[in-house]
Order: C-alpha cells, then sequence, then structure tokens
C-alpha cells in the first residue's frame, strides 16, 4: 500500500470509504485484515464484499462492514458471473465507496468493470495467476480477454513478482504506466518470529491449497524417496478447494494411508506449525509471492522451493533456501 500514500491522501481527504472485495472471506480474514486495519488507522471506512460463510465473514464483522457477494471461483457459467456483476452493481451504488480494492481473479475481473461503470476508482491486485495460466487451454484466451478489459477498467493494478507484470505488459493485457510492482501481500515480522526447537524429529511442512498445481504430489513422491525414522512430513492446507484440480479428501486418505505423510486442516494459527518443523517446502508450479514462505522466512525457518516465477523472488538460492526443479520429485529428494 506504500504507493498510495495513504496518510497523505487521509489528510487531504480525498477518499473516506474503501472496498475490499475478495472472492473468499477466509482470505480476507487471514490475509486481508492488517491492510484494513491499517487503512482504518488513517482514518478510512472500510467495507469487505465477500461471499458469505458464516464464520470468517461474522469474524469479519466484529471490526468491519460485510456485504455478501457469491462469487463461484471454480465455475465458468456466464449467467453466474452476471448475477455476480449486478450484486457488486447494487453494493457499489448502495455504499457508494471512493475506492475499490480487488483481489483475486474474479473480483479483478468483474469488480473493475462495475466500479468503471459506476465512476469508482479501483485498484486491482494481481496475487498470482493461478491454473488458467499454468496449464494453457480456450479458457486460458478467454482469460485473457477479461483481463484486458478489466485493467483498462481499472484505475491502477498490483504485480507481486515481475514474471507476472511483463507477461501482461508483453501480451498487451496492461500498460507500463498502469502498473507497478509490491513485494508480496507482507507478513508481520513481530509476529513470526524464530522459535529454538529440542527434538529428535526433523519434520518438513508444505503449507498450501491442496491442489496439484502446488506440487502437491512432487511432495508426497519425495517423503516416499526419503521417509526415514527421526523424519517427518507434514501437509497443512484446504482439502476441499474450488480449483479444477483440487485432491479430494478421499485422494488424500488414499495418499496418506502408508503413514508416508500427515495431513493436517486449514487453520487460523501457521504460526504453531512452524514452531514445530525444522523445514517448509513449496514445490509448486507458479507462484504469486507465496505467503507461507514468507513466513517460514520471518520465522527464520529454511525452506526448499521450485526455481519458478514467484518462488525464486522470495528465496535466496543457497542461502534462505534451496531450488528444486520443478515437476521432479527425485531432484526435490535430493534436496
Amino acid at each position: 500500500m506504500g504507493y498510495l500514500n495513504v496518510s497523505s491522501m487521509a489528510r487531504k481527504e480525498q477518499v473516506k470509504k474503501i472496498v475490499i472485495v475478495l472472492n473468499s472471506a477466509w482470505q480476507g480474514y487471514n490475509f486481508r485484515m492488517n491492510l484494513a486495519r491499517e487503512l482504518k488507522k488513517n482514518n478510512y471506512e472500510v467495507l469487505f464484499f465477500a461471499p458469505e460463510d458464516n464464520n470468517y465473514s461474522n469474524k469479519i464483522r466484529r471490526e468491519f462492514f460485510f456485504v455478501n457477494i457469491n462469487f463461484n471461483a471454480k465455475g465458468i457459467n456466464p449467467l453466474d458471473d452476471l448475477k455476480t456483476s449486478y450484486s457488486l452493481f447494487r453494493a457499489f451504488k448502495k455504499n457508494k465507496p471512493d475506492i475499490v480494492l480487488n483481489f483475486t481473479i474474479k473480483p479483478n475481473i468483474f469488480s473493475a468493470v462495475v466500479a468503471r461503470l459506476l465512476r469508482i476508482h479501483s485498484i486491482n491486485n494481481i496475487t498470482g495467476l493461478g491454473t488458467v495460466f499454468i496449464k494453457k487451454t480456450f479458457i486460458t484466451a478467454i482469460v485473457k480477454l477479461l483481463y484486458k478489459i478489466s485493467l483498462a477498467c481499472s484505475t491502477h493494478t498490483f504485480f507481486q513478482n515481475s514474471d507476472d507484470r511483463n507477461l501482461f505488459i508483453n501480451n498487451n493485457l496492461i500498460s507500463k504506466d498502469k502498473c507497478n510492482l509490491i513485494p508480496g501481500s507482507g507478513v508481520d515480522t513481530n509476529f513470526f518470529l524464530p522459535v529454538i526447537r529440542d527434538s529428535d524429529t526433523f519434520r518438513f511442512l508444505m503449507v498450501s491449497r491442496l491442489i496439484k498445481d502446488k506440487g502437491l504430489h512432487e511432495f508426497i513422491d519425495a517423503a516416499k524417496i526419503t521417509k526415514k525414522n527421526g523424519v517427518e512430513f507434514w501437509i497443512l492446507g484446504e482439502s476441499n478447494s474450488e480449483n479444477l484440480t483440487a485432491i479430494s479428501k478421499k485422494d488424500i486418505s488414499r495418499l496418506s494411508q502408508n503413514g508416508v505423510v500427515k495431513f493436517f486442516d486449514k487453520t487460523d494459527d501457521v504460526k504453531s506449525f512452524l514452531n514445530k518443523v525444522d523445514c517448509v517446502v513449496l514445490p509448486s508450479y507458479r507462484e504469486g509471492s507465496p505467503r507461507s514462505i514468507l513466513e517460514a522466512s520471518s520465522s527464520c525457518i529454511p525452506v526448499i522451493v521450485t526455481n519458478v516465477t514467484g518462488c525464486r523472488d522470495v528465496v535466496d538460492n543457497n542461502i534462505t533456501g534451496l531450488y528444486c526443479r520443478v515437476k521432479d520429485a527425485k531432484d526435490l529428494a535430493s534436496k
């Protein structure tokens, strides 16, 4: 948010109300609350627009106004997206924000267009490109077209790594003067601190959504190769992610039946897991700026990541961690 010069803008009274738009309340609560609190501290009124989930949406309501907007992150039905766009239109008209901050694909696309129709400034945050840019299909072409339209409608766009930014510029999806780089969403370095462990067990931890593109299978295969006494492999993440490459609970049970890997469901307390492990691993196929690795590094825990976009931006090879080859379980095991 440094590029917005929040304090200066607040003093000039140019902005009074900001809406943060996301495709899940869980993400809002776990990833955007510090941003919202900082904005509130600088005299902004902050609202969250995201799908109601009767859990994290209520947690957000303890501090901020929350509006239910039904984003279907997995769906590709244009009628559903039209309904979402109409819901956004009505919510923007009613709440009259001065600036809209969009996160994740569908909010970046549809919220930016609706905001432009209502002459509201919007800022898109492209924190990663996701499955559609990893496995190119006709959907990729559609998403690129939608991005081109939405980014033309937005006031400004932030990328979290130079590869993503250059990809969009080189594909004429955005002009250079309408985008900047920021080094990830940030972590609280006063919270994620080093902890001295005294244990005979060496633990590797992978923190991510349980989807193929995060390198889940490679991590499990590498664990099978290197499994021995005194070494454990943990996976922490959401098991019902709305993603086309999501791993089902049935598959998770099958993959872990031999006790090679221990699975834990997603949590709001990642720090308690980091305090118990010795290395964090993310063999992802592509990232924006992986938060799990930033949190591990802030905690002085060594990491292993694939040498791909996003991951190599936050790791100094052979200093803060090691690179491994993408989609290569044997190379991951050797690291």
